[in-house]
C-alpha cells in the first residue's frame, strides 16, 4: 500500500487458489477492491508517515487544500486505487469459489471477470 499510495508506484498483485492459506486474507482483498483501503491498516503512527509521503504530490496536483491529515489519507487512498491492481485466477470448479463469493461480494461486484473454458485436447497439442 505504502508503494502504490504513497510512492504512486503501479503494481499488479496475482493470487490463485493456492496462493489463499488463510479465508480471512480474502476480507482484506475485499475491502481493497471495494474501498481502496484495508480498515486500520495503519496505526497513527503509520498513518502520519503515509500522509507525509503523499503532501509533495498532493501540492504538486494542487490538491489537500486544506492540508489536513483527514485530506492526505484520502489522496493516498485515491492514488492507492488508481496504482494497484489486483488479478485473481480461481477455479470455477467445486464449491470453493461459490462460497468465497457469497462471503466476499466484492470479488464479484468490483470486478472485471473472464471466464475461460477448457481448451481442446487437439489445441493444446499444436500449442505444445
Amino acid at each position: 500500500m505504502r508503494s502504490v499510495g504513497g510512492k504512486g508506484e503501479t503494481t499488479c498483485a496475482i493470487f490463485n487458489d493456492n496462493s489463499i492459506k488463510d479465508e480471512n486474507f480474502l476480507e482484506d482483498i475485499n475491502n481493497i477492491l471495494n474501498t481502496g483501503e484495508v480498515p486500520n491498516i495503519f496505526n497513527p503512527e503509520e498513518k502520519d508517515e503515509v500522509c507525509q509521503m503523499v503532501q509533495a504530490p498532493a501540492k504538486e496536483e494542487g490538491r489537500c487544500e486544506n492540508n489536513t491529515p483527514k485530506e492526505y489519507f484520502a489522496y493516498f487512498v485515491e492514488r492507492a486505487k488508481q496504482n494497484l491492481h489486483i488479478c485473481m485466477a480461481f477455479s470455477p470448479i467445486g464449491e470453493v469459489l461459490r462460497n468465497r463469493i457469497r462471503n466476499f461480494p466484492s470479488l464479484v461486484n468490483c470486478t472485471t471477470i473472464d471466464w475461460f473454458s477448457e481448451w481442446p485436447k487437439d489445441a493444446l497439442e499444436s500449442v505444445a
